[in-house]
């Protein structure tokens, strides 16, 4: 069964990146979005099986990880998985800190262990 992604903030070069390697390991369909307002018009619209949010969406370098406190304390928002898209481990203990998943660093798409941390989600 196909789940839904929705990649938040990733540059062009990162998007491709994830898009390959989430396409290459799982059964997905992805969306993307660039910004805070078309992330929640979506997330309200659509439910997704997991939301990836860069730390610093491309777009305006706002930070990934208040985006998430903001869809935490937004209703109307489909329920998700949210995961934050960073190589540096602080980040990722703050993004689980408000409720997030432990996510994924860009430098680990080839790793095995990225893998298995994504498939509760999308496997």
């Amino acid at each position: 069964m196909t789940k839904r992604v929705l990649s938040v903030g990733q540059c062009m070069p990162d998007a491709s990146a994830l898009n390959r390697f989430l396409n290459t390991h799982f059964e997905v369909q992805i969306d993307e979005s660039d910004v805070e307002q078309d992330t929640l018009e979506k997330l309200k619209t659509t439910a997704y099986d997991l939301v990836m949010i860069n730390r610093k969406l491309d777009a305006d370098y706002s930070d990934g990880i208040e985006l998430m406190q903001t869809i935490k304390n937004t209703p109307d928002v489909k329920p998700c998985t949210l995961m934050l898209v960073s190589n540096f481990p602080e980040y990722q203990e703050q993004a689980v800190g408000v409720g997030a998943a432990y996510g994924i660093g860009k430098n680990e798409y080839h790793s095995p262990e990225t893998v298995a941390r994504l498939q509760p989600y999308l496997g």
